[in-house]
């Protein structure tokens, strides 16, 4: 009798231990997946800059961001709320014969954030919430293609002052940006 009683102690212990651990488990993919991505430091203390300006003048190029270590940063980025590496409006990579061909993203600007909900690093393409569908420009691919596409960062999309048609996506987490195209939804 008393073995019997040990027995049904323990088997009333797991069933009340154990439906917690389970849900424990079946919630953790899910916070670990819409967390930031613990390698990568947080940019500016995840402040988003403004709008960068269009550039007036064409012939002065951006001064160089220099690095703590006194090197020149020279990838596109973002530092004091000042955009590095978007210094030439009149590159003709940016020509576009058909500005805006699948239509206007309207929802821009520092105040929209945005996760990415899939990649396709083949075609260059990515998806936020929604179905909202954009390209990176293949110049750039280089520069984002380590992002962490999927690890819940943080992205903004501004409009392109300088090239018509283009936009540029901001990673909050790195700091960096890149040019994309809007595919539509």
């Amino acid at each position: 009798m008393r073995k019997a009683l040990v027995c049904l102690g323990v088997l009333a212990a797991l069933v009340v231990a154990l439906p917690p651990a389970i849900s424990q488990e079946r919630e953790r993919p899910e916070r670990i997946a819409s967390q930031p991505h613990p390698s990568t430091p947080r940019a500016n203390q995840g402040h988003v800059p403004p709008p960068p300006k269009a550039r007036t003048d064409h012939t002065v190029p951006g001064r160089p961001d220099i690095d703590e270590r006194n090197r020149i940063n020279n990838h596109p980025h973002v530092n004091h709320d000042e955009w590095f590496g978007h210094d030439r409006p009149d590159d003709p990579r940016f020509h576009l014969d058909h500005p805006f061909a699948h239509g206007h993203f309207e929802h821009f600007g520092p105040t929209y954030r945005y996760t990415v909900v899939r990649v396709d690093p083949n075609l260059h393409r990515f998806w936020f919430p929604g179905g909202l569908f954009f390209e990176v420009a293949p110049f750039d691919w280089v520069y984002a293609s380590e992002w962490c596409w999927n690890c819940g960062d943080d992205f903004v999309v501004y409009e392109d002052p300088d090239h018509i048609g283009w936009y540029l996506l901001y990673n909050v987490h790195t700091g960096a940006y890149i040019h994309v195209q809007y595919l539509g939804s």
